[in-house]
Formats: structure tokens, C-alpha cells, sequence
């Protein structure tokens, strides 16, 4: 691997780079941290997506596209007057040195969770003791991300099962509830009734889609991830399917449900 010497002059190229793009190039000189935030975000989505794939070239492809969001924005604030690129790892710098009292002083921990906990309660300390366990997680973020990282955090500061094995009684009871209120739809003598049925029905389909985000949790899974992996799942075999009806000049929507099922379980036999 690189030495620390080509890692600087690689850090130095970049940032030449960056300010000729920026000075000479229309589309680049144009740009604000408003204009970008939406490629930002584009950004992040391929780079999960290649690490999803565990596609090594495209990882490294992405953290550059990436890292040069970084850069674009701290090269804007540095025209502003507001902040570069050094005030930027400074904070940063910071920030790590002071979350991490047993690496840079003299704390003491048994474990990563212990490590954890004590992250979140340094947290709560920043900005005078004003900053709230929840503020740290971005309301944009999307709901099953969110609820993820809201009960990590709430489990930061002991907000938590004292057994993962009683979470299960959780998830059944907030199951029951949704069903219940499915029934109730299903029982509407009226369009009213059926409306505050359906209501309540999303609402207790939240509350147990929060349980099992619960669960995964306790279980040290990340459920963004294993949801991602059925959705590419599902894409390759109805893909395989769809494909496997096209070459039998067929149209999916005049096969029967049992056709569909016979070609679907060939995409499971072979490995989709």
C-alpha cells in the first residue's frame, strides 16, 4: 500500500485539481452546496450499492465521487469565508480525540459496546448539554434506516430489552394489533368506519414494522441491508421469469399464477 508521504501528495493533487475545475470549468464554477446535495445523496446510494456487491473497483470508484463531494463543499465554504477544508478535519479531529476518552485518555472499557454507550453519552454533553439522543439522526433519512438508528441510539444511554428474547412477545403482540385491525377493514358496514379502520391499520403496520426492526437489531442484523438483499433477490427471478416468458413469445399477463410459480422455483433452483 501507499506510503503516508504519497498519501499527502495524492490528498495535494486533489485538491489542485479541484480548484482548476472549479476556476475554469462552467458546470463546476457554478455549483452550490444547494446544487449539490441531491448528487450527494445520488452518490451515496451507488456507493452502498457497490458495496452491497462487494464490487472492489466500484467501491473505490465511489468513496473518490464521494470524496469529492467533501472537497466541493469545503472548497465553497472556503469562497464564502465560512470554513475549509482544514477547519473541516480539525472538527473532525476533534470530535474522534474527544469521543474516544480510551483511546486519548485514560478511560477505561471492557467492550465495543461499552465504547458505544459512552459515544452517545459524550454526544449528549456536546454544545453545553443542550443536544438531545434522537437530534443526531437525520429526519431525511429513510423510515426503516431511522428506526434502526433510533433505537440504537436509545439503546446508547440503556434504553433497552434487558434480554433480546423478550422482544418477541413485542413483535406478536404488535402483529396481533395490525391483523385485528385488518379484520376491523374486512368488518366495515360503511365507508367512514372502513377509512378509521385503515387508519388505525397503518398506524399498528408502523408499530410492528418498528418491532421487527427491534428484532433485527438485537440480533445484530441490519434490516436495510437484509431488505436490500430480498429486493435484488426478487429483481433477479422476476427478471429470470420475465425474460424466460419473452423467449416462449408469451406474455406474463396471460400466464396463470401456477406457470409463473413453476418458472420462478427454476430461478431458485438456479441460484437467483
Amino acid at each position: 500500500m501507499k506510503t503516508r508521504e504519497e498519501k499527502l501528495e495524492a490528498f495535494g493533487r486533489i485538491l489542485d485539481v479541484l480548484d482548476e475545475v472549479r476556476a475554469k470549468c462552467p458546470w463546476d464554477s457554478k455549483q452550490t452546496t444547494e446544487s449539490l446535495r441531491v448528487q450527494t445523496i445520488e452518490e451515496t446510494y451507488e456507493l452502498s450499492d457497490a458495496i452491497m456487491n462487494a464490487d472492489k473497483p466500484n467501491i473505490k470508484k465511489e468513496l473518490g465521487d464521494l470524496l469529492l463531494h467533501v472537497l466541493f463543499y469545503a472548497k465553497i465554504g472556503e469562497e464564502k469565508q465560512d470554513y475549509d477544508i482544514v477547519d473541516v478535519i480539525n472538527a473532525l479531529c476533534e470530535k474522534l480525540i474527544y469521543r474516544h476518552p480510551h483511546v486519548f485518555g485514560d478511560v477505561k472499557v471492557a467492550d465495543a459496546d461499552e465504547v458505544a454507550r459512552n459515544w452517545e453519552m459524550l454526544k449528549t454533553k456536546e454544545k453545553g448539554g443542550n443536544k438531545r439522543v434522537l437530534s443526531g439522526v437525520p429526519v431525511t433519512l429513510p423510515p426503516l434506516l431511522k428506526a434502526y438508528r433510533m433505537q440504537d441510539k436509545a439503546r446508547g444511554v440503556g434504553f433497552d430489552w434487558e434480554r433480546k428474547e423478550q422482544v418477541w412477545d413485542k413483535v406478536k403482540e404488535e402483529l396481533g394489533e395490525y391483523q385485528a385491525e385488518l379484520e376491523a377493514m374486512d368488518k366495515a358496514d360503511d365507508e367512514a368506519e372502513f377509512k378509521a379502520a385503515k387508519d388505525r391499520a397503518e398506524g399498528e403496520l408502523g408499530d410492528y414494522l418498528f418491532s421487527v426492526v427491534n428484532a433485527a437489531r438485537l440480533y445484530d442484523l441490519n434490516p436495510d441491508t437484509a431488505l436490500e438483499r430480498t429486493c435484488a433477490k426478487f429483481r433477479n427471478r422476476f427478471t429470470y421469469l420475465e425474460e424466460h416468458t419473452i423467449r416462449q413469445g408469451r406474455n406474463l399477463t396471460d400466464m396463470t399464477l401456477a406457470e409463473m410459480d413453476e418458472i420462478w422455483d427454476e430461478a431458485k433452483a438456479e441460484g437467483l
